[in-house]
């Protein structure tokens, strides 16, 4: 599967537009990351433990935005788009969504 931001893809000719298809995850920062966040945020840094949890929340929207288009026959989805939020009371979940367009596509 083929996953692109771009709205063509070169060397590829689009034949048919499938639709819309979207991946959504939402994910919970647990207590020992919040205690060693808040310590880099004192300390200052990059906070490896919550680069590590927005990644894996991206990787699992785009894995199941690739699983709906397969199951529309895609070949490809463009225009991907990802969406970041924090949720919660204590903005203590992310929630990462990708949308794009589910395509078939043909080698030019």
């Amino acid at each position: 599967m083929l996953l692109s931001t771009t709205d063509t893809l070169s060397g590829f000719e689009i034949t048919d537009y499938l639709g819309l298809v979207m991946g959504e995850t939402i994910k919970g920062a647990n207590f020992v990351r919040d205690i060693m966040a808040s310590v880099t945020d004192v300390v200052g840094g990059r906070s490896n433990a919550y680069e590590e949890e927005i990644a894996a929340a991206r990787q699992n929207a785009l894995d199941e935005l690739s699983d709906r288009a397969r199951l529309l026959g895609a070949d490809a989805v463009i225009g991907i788009s990802l969406d970041y939020e924090t949720i919660g009371s204590r903005s203590a979940m992310i929630m990462v969504t990708a949308s794009g367009t589910a395509i078939k596509i043909r080698k030019i």
